[in-house]
């Protein structure tokens, strides 16, 4: 599928008084993964960040956790972009922490000042504009609860240091929590075509006007399948991306975004091609019939 323009695309949404559209960049390919056999191009780091800005991306989501030995993802950012364009929104996120030797651990909410400063430090800038409390498995025990870490955010937000609050990997009652202290602009949990859990989640998010932003929205797989064969809808994302000229991870970005106008898309890359091709799927346009094909595909042929 050809490139078009961004602005013509997938539309925009709102993450508080702030508009971007709906494709956006995450930052951790970057930088490269930590199974990469040799470290990424800095020189394509850099070009597919200011290509972006070209293309019209204006959400960018980081972590100063996001690092290997040779790159961190804000200091890439920070040198590529600044001075920033005034209307690029930054996203990132606190709660998890990374040690230069790569063990992940998780701050107490009066440690969250520190990781807050930390990201500002690195992009450069004055303030965040959005900042996710980062909860659930995979980074470290939490210490505390969701409304002590968020409060302290909420805090934070009201010193100046934060625009806007979100929350990823988190379930239901912990945004309902949430939302009981400070309005939440964002949710960034994995969901994907082949990862459906929070099926419910998406919807909450839209009654309440709230942002929900997969990641991992291209995967193949889901936690504990065996291989990826295993995981359904390959045949039936492969017969719709021919349709459409396109590949099978723009399919999947596609569905992603025909789940509902909230819902924002951050693919993350550090090859240019991908990211073209990932801009370019915001302008792919599912059938009604093509959407009911993905949709019981992902389900492994369950209605």
């Amino acid at each position: 599928m050809g490139m078009t323009n961004l602005h013509e695309n997938a539309g925009t949404w709102r993450l508080g008084d702030l508009t971007v559209h709906r494709v956006g960049l995450g930052a951790m390919r970057l930088t490269g993964m930590p199974w990469d056999e040799k470290p990424k191009s800095r020189e394509d780091a850099i070009t597919v960040l200011r290509r972006a800005i070209e293309l019209g991306v204006d959400h960018i989501d980081t972590a100063s956790f996001y690092f290997t030995a040779q790159r961190s993802a804000n200091e890439l950012i920070s040198t590529a972009l600044q001075p920033y364009p005034g209307d690029l929104v930054i996203t990132t996120k606190v709660g998890a922490g990374r040690s230069r030797d790569g063990e992940f651990s998780f701050a107490r909410p009066d440690q969250l000042r520190g990781q807050v400063e930390e990201n500002i430090r690195q992009l450069g800038l004055d303030h965040l504009d959005v900042v996710n409390l980062r909860w659930g498995s995979g980074m470290g025990k939490e210490p505390g609860s969701v409304a002590e870490h968020f409060g302290a955010l909420a805090d934070l937000r009201e010193a100046g240091l934060i625009r806007h609050l979100g929350m990823s990997n988190i379930v239901a009652d912990q945004l309902t929590e949430a939302r009981t202290i400070a309005p939440v602009v964002c949710v960034q949990n994995r969901y994907s075509l082949a990862d459906r859990e929070d099926d419910a989640l998406v919807g909450l998010c839209a009654e309440h006007g709230i942002a929900f932003v997969p990641f991992f929205a291209v995967t193949t797989s889901v936690p504990g399948a065996p291989t990826p064969g295993a995981v359904p809808g390959e045949a039936e994302v492969a017969k719709v991306a021919a349709a459409h000229d396109a590949t099978p991870a723009q399919i999947r970005l596609a569905w992603t975004l025909h789940r509902g106008e909230h819902v924002l898309a951050i693919p993350g890359t550090g090859d240019p091609r991908h990211l073209e091709e990932n801009v370019a799927a915001g302008g792919i346009r599912l059938s009604d019939d093509e959407l009911a094909l993905l949709d019981t595909a992902g389900r492994g042929g369950r209605e």
